[in-house]
């Protein structure tokens, strides 16, 4: 196991299976504090819960079950980039600057495509 080079992070020289065990249980901390934190991905969760199920229990072929459930991770995925992106925004400044609101816009957008994007999903595999 080699060490970071100077001024990169020391976990940056952790390799193989320890690499793959740490970024589990780093993937997990980012949950749970997504979880915690964030109140709109909290309700992405719930919603989730619901649809995930129901894409199961409908009538459609497997790509179009894999394709529904893909749409609802896919806002889960867009939700925590988002999140990350308002906390490292935060962290280098509370202070309105048009470019924090900026990154913070785009970011939401985002969200926003991919929460319209479940929608039209499951009605094209569901009726088209």
């Amino acid at each position: 196991m080699g060490t970071a080079p100077t001024g990169e992070s020391p976990h940056k020289g952790r390799t193989g299976l320890q690499r793959v065990w740490n970024a589990f249980f780093y993937s997990m901390d980012g949950l749970r504090a997504a979880f915690r934190h964030e109140d709109a991905f909290r309700q992405e969760v719930f919603l989730a819960a619901v649809l995930l199920p129901a894409a199961w229990f409908t009538p459609a072929a497997g790509t179009g079950k894999a394709l529904m459930v893909a749409s609802v991770l896919l806002v889960l995925i867009v939700e925590l980039l988002n999140s990350a992106v308002e906390a490292a925004v935060d962290r280098i400044s509370l202070e309105n600057h048009a470019l924090a609101k900026r990154a913070k816009d785009i970011g939401s957008a985002a969200v926003l495509l991919a929460l319209l994007n479940v929608p039209v999903v499951w009605g094209l595999v569901l009726f088209g």
